[in-house]
């Protein structure tokens, strides 16, 4: 598992000062057919956000990403997702709430994030 953090709105653009916070989460470990980043906040000046790969694998290119708010409700706020992926990325925020904001709020670490962890179930 590889850290990396990004704050920023814009899914290709990414400080490179801040890009070795986020942590990448492969399709193994999510249940989602494609590779998500979380963070803690950091110095975020806005809520809650994890960042999708738009490619299906288990590729994580920073470059190709939509940014997806966590809350009140999960949300694409830059870059686009397919509706069907739009719905499975809901659901796993859904299904990892309370992981997504203790690690968002540093109350727990990484380790501890990834144990908390549940797949999405597979489609039937």
């Amino acid at each position: 598992m590889r850290s990396v953090r990004v704050d920023t709105d814009a899914p290709a653009a990414a400080d490179s000062d801040d890009i070795f916070f986020m942590t990448n989460l492969s399709p193994r470990m999510t249940g989602l057919p494609m590779a998500v980043w979380v963070s803690p906040r950091g110095n975020a000046r806005h809520d809650v956000r994890i960042k999708v790969n738009t490619t299906h694998g288990n590729r994580m290119t920073i470059e190709d990403t939509a940014v997806v708010a966590v809350r009140p409700a999960p949300r694409v706020v830059a870059g686009r997702l397919s509706s069907e992926d739009r719905r499975v990325v809901a659901d796993w925020i859904r299904l990892n709430y309370d992981a997504i904001i203790a690690y968002w709020d540093e109350g727990i670490d990484t380790a501890q994030m990834v144990q908390m962890l549940k797949p999405v179930p597979a489609p039937p």
